[in-house]
């Protein structure tokens, strides 16, 4: 068991640097948490972390090492990807002011054109992380070289889900904060140029996964 929780400890702490460290995931849970509220947040916190488990599955069958050496596999990825967040990026850009009455009540576009479904928020955080395919290289790597093959299959399952809580709670708690009423307020008075700055930041994203390398 000290071997195991050894083994743990390095694959939370590498876990929790990536999960911190701003990305696409961040980008699009601040998105919809400034301009759909909170329970839309929350849902496309649950997607992201949801997607982690697809990432331990296929490491843990061997079809993530397949991804990453092969350059067909992982253009494929890499481009689905980047055109997914390419398109997040487009959407932001083309979001009209919001009107002073928004801007009071706190809603962004969902006072427009309604909330999406619950469904659809996860989806939309789904498929945000599951087509990064840097997220593909970290976990391949993770379970490469910090899991040992010794390691029994459960266990490391029980690491990925693990880390796949881990990553809704921190990706929530960062919607709960952005959608408080005077956080979110704040944001809104900015008007649509916060909808723009994050288009930006989701074309640079995309810019920078098309680029992505096999390491």
């Amino acid at each position: 068991m000290d071997e195991y929780g050894v083994e743990f400890s390095k694959v939370a702490l590498a876990h929790l640097l990536a999960v911190v460290s701003p990305g696409p995931d961040f980008a699009v849970v601040l998105r919809q948490s400034l301009t759909l509220g909170r329970r839309t947040a929350i849902w496309t916190s649950v997607g992201v972390g949801t997607a982690i488990l697809l990432h331990v599955g296929y490491s843990l069958l061997g079809l993530g090492l397949l991804i990453q050496s092969s350059e067909v596999w992982f253009a494929l990825v890499k481009y689905a990807g980047a055109g997914y967040i390419a398109w997040l990026g487009l959407q932001s850009l083309r979001v009209k002011p919001r009107t002073g009455a928004e801007v009071f009540a706190g809603r962004g576009e969902a006072g427009a054109v309604g909330l999406p479904t619950s469904r659809a928020a996860f989806v939309t955080g789904f498929v945000t992380n599951a087509l990064n395919p840097k997220a593909t290289l970290f976990f391949v790597s993770l379970f490469v070289m910090v899991v040992s093959p010794q390691t029994p299959k459960l266990v490391q399952l029980g690491y990925g889900v693990w880390m796949a809580l881990g990553t809704m709670a921190w990706f929530s708690l960062v919607a709960v904060f952005f959608t408080r009423e005077d956080v979110r307020r704040g944001f809104l008075r900015l008007g649509h140029w916060i909808d723009r700055v994050l288009g930006v930041v989701f074309l640079a994203f995309a810019g920078s996964l098309a680029f992505a390398a096999v390491q």
